[in-house]
């Protein structure tokens, strides 16, 4: 093909190519871990969602929970984040990829003194609101209590990995 048959071809219609800069996407403040919504699954027919999450030192991640519809990933950028599955702990340093299937419990913290940062992965996306939702609740002013985190999370097909304390 010439270069100027190459320039003459039509570009192939299809779905638009999403572009998330360093300083765009949608913003999710929940208490000390700031999430950036690189996808949130419009551009993905709803089969993915990624998100950016910053934990703050020594932050504490939900209470230990099994999702019924969604696998969960998280690739650590920096820091250490820990890792509850069950009954094991796992400190995930910069550089691990944790790939959590539905019905599998887990949570996550940052014990450290330093702020860590991972991407995590939605599939499908269905998990995006629930975040959403929990920054509903703390705009109130009000503390997230453990009851209204349950039930936020009960509306995604995730629940409690064991019962109230």
């Amino acid at each position: 093909m010439t270069e100027e048959e190459a320039k003459t071809i039509e570009p192939q219609a299809g779905p638009a190519v999403s572009v998330v800069r360093p300083d765009d996407g949608e913003t999710i403040v929940l208490g000390t871990t700031r999430m950036r919504v690189l996808e949130d699954g419009s551009h993905t027919g709803h089969r993915l969602a990624i998100a950016e999450s910053v934990l703050a030192p020594r932050t504490q991640g939900p209470p230990q929970h099994r999702h019924a519809q969604h696998d969960e990933g998280f690739y650590i950028l920096s820091g250490t984040v820990r890792f509850t599955v069950g009954d094991e702990d796992y400190d995930a340093a910069a550089g691990t990829f944790v790939m959590v299937p539905p019905g599998t419990p887990h949570t996550f913290a940052n014990p450290a003194d330093e702020p860590a940062v991972m991407l995590s992965t939605f599939t499908p996306d269905l998990y995006v609101q629930y975040f959403r939702d929990l920054q509903e609740a703390f705009a109130d002013g009000r503390p997230l209590t453990r009851q209204a985190n349950i039930d936020a999370m009960s509306r995604y097909a995730t629940e409690p990995a064991a019962g109230p304390a």
